[in-house]
């Protein structure tokens, strides 16, 4: 919204939102006045509700005299009237004793992240795996296919394997191709896949100057063979997706479906949680503004979590709208920053 409201608008609406968000049923004025710190009148108080209608705060559903926030009203309600509470000290020790990271596998901590968040919100709980910075080589082989393509397969942390399919511009043949994964397995084995990218490009330069050609050939094949969306197999551990069909809002059994379809395939939930992997902070897609309809009806509040000082992935809470954001927004960024000192432990 391009223009504050005055504040007695904004007033209203901020007691309008909390109010449907503890209720679950649409506001009416004579509510809003015995609510509200102001002393308007029920009169009054129905005209600022037609100003904000107007502007698309909020709606009237059906024929009920009482409004509710749209998908505009709550982003203008958690970008300018919002205020996050405090996490009390026995919720953040509870937080801090799960997500403690000694003696425990990535995995089991982002499953525990997961696991936490659904049972802290009664929602689900959404940690996308790292998609880059915990994936470290452990061995990558090559084998000829026809038609001039190579089978790269690569052994990335301890046991888990990926293969890629290059097209290259000239067959290989198997010998040569085991010369070139000889000499990236024997020169790069143990490098994370950020460093290593980086590392085949500067190795590329480097070799052609030297005139080395089994390294140049080896390190642009490989370099073809990890793309920038590597991640590991998995995607995303979810947790508490049950949770959602407890909200009133979401009971449709059609929408409940085709949600579920959404957290089942994966891919859209990781489009959006993918829009914001490099962004700070704690972002917000409130219904529609995911740009997927099956989720126009929910909202995704999501934190970014480190390993070595770079964003390795998110986590996050999917809800209604209508959810408790000033205390979703703390719980999503505290369990995120203690999975990043969980992860960064003995490293």
């Amino acid at each position: 919204m391009a223009n504050p409201l005055d504040p007695r608008a904004a007033e209203l609406l901020k007691l309008l939102v909390e109010r449907y968000i503890h209720d679950g049923q649409p506001v009416g004025s004579r509510t809003l006045s015995r609510a509200g710190s102001l002393s308007l009148s029920p009169a009054t108080i129905r005209n600022v509700m037609a100003d904000l209608d107007e502007l698309g705060l909020v709606v009237s559903p059906h024929t009920s005299a009482g409004r509710v926030p749209t998908s505009r009203g709550y982003r203008y309600f958690v970008d300018q009237l919002l205020t996050p509470e405090l996490l009390g000290d026995a919720e953040q020790q509870r937080i801090a004793g799960i997500l403690a990271g000694s003696q425990r596998k990535n995995d089991d901590l982002m499953q525990a992240a997961s696991s936490l968040l659904s049972q802290l919100t009664a929602m689900a709980g959404v940690v996308t795996l790292p998609r880059r910075n915990l994936a470290i080589l452990r061995r990558i082989e090559f084998l000829p296919l026809s038609g001039n393509r190579v089978l790269a397969i690569l052994v990335v942390n301890q046991r888990e394997v990926q293969n890629r399919v290059i097209h290259t511009d000239r067959a290989y043949g198997a010998d040569e191709l085991e010369h070139y994964a000889n000499a990236l397995n024997e020169h790069f084995s143990g490098r994370d896949l950020v460093g290593l990218r980086r590392a085949l490009a500067d190795e590329a330069l480097d070799a052609q100057n030297r005139v080395n050609l089994v390294l140049r050939e080896a390190a642009a094949m490989a370099s073809r063979a990890m793309d920038d969306d590597f991640r590991p197999a998995g995607d995303y551990m979810l947790a508490g997706g049950t949770n959602l069909m407890g909200f009133q809002e979401l009971g449709d059994v059609g929408r409940l479906r085709g949600l579920f379809e959404v957290l089942d395939r994966k891919r859209e939930l990781l489009n959006l949680f993918d829009q914001c992997l490099d962004a700070d902070g704690v972002q917000i897609f409130i219904g529609e503004e995911s740009g997927y309809r099956v989720l126009d009806e929910v909202s995704v509040v999501t934190a970014p979590y480190y390993v070595d000082g770079e964003v390795a992935g998110r986590l996050g809470v999917i809800g209604p709208t209508r959810m408790a954001y000033n205390r979703i927004i703390p719980l999503v960024n505290q369990t995120a920053r203690l999975l990043s000192a969980g992860l960064n432990e003995d490293r």
